[in-house]
């Protein structure tokens, strides 16, 4: 599958068949995100694979949906505070944007192993916190669940181009 299709075919997965993910899979998909750039190459991130029933059932209550608990294995997505770039000019921590390109190559990767992921931000990040023992400098950014989908892609709605691309000025 080339990198076109990939995006095609990746959609958020809300329903897992009831087959572990083997540890290999799970390995090249971290790598995919452990190759991700980031600001200054700091790489503010840290990936929590979970596989444990009891630590999974926690986090399940975290996100308290059917189908996430479905899920056979879940990553949870952290920035690490006192790792990230700021921009001296405001102070904008770059963490979120940097873990968001590295959870996208995840997702990527995952696809083309024939994974389905969901990226779950939605969740109680103070139990979520508890749950791991995270320290105070790291937060749980996405719940990113993981296994094989038991259903077919849905079509995408995507808005038309010309309503979100600009040439040379923002123009409505």
């Amino acid at each position: 599958m080339n990198l076109s299709d990939i995006i095609k075919n990746r959609y958020s997965v809300r329903s897992y068949k009831d087959t572990a993910v083997e540890k290999e899979q799970l390995l090249e998909i971290l790598e995919a995100g452990r190759l991700a750039p980031s600001a200054v190459n700091f790489q503010p991130w840290h990936f929590i694979v979970v596989q444990d029933k009891e630590i999974l059932t926690q986090l399940y209550n975290c996100y308290d949906r059917s189908w996430f608990r479905s899920a056979p294995v879940i990553i949870v997505a952290c920035a690490d505070h006192l790792q990230s770039w700021k921009r001296a000019s405001d102070g904008k921590d770059s963490a979120d944007i940097d873990l968001a390109i590295a959870i996208d190559h995840i997702t990527l990767k995952a696809t083309e192993l024939g994974l389905g992921t969901c990226w779950v931000c939605n969740f109680d990040v103070n139990a979520c916190s508890e749950v791991l023992q995270l320290p105070h400098n790291i937060e749980p950014v996405a719940m990113i669940p993981v296994g094989y989908p038991s259903s077919k892609r849905p079509d995408k709605k995507r808005k038309p181009i010309d309503e979100i691309v600009h040439f040379d000025r923002f123009n409505p």
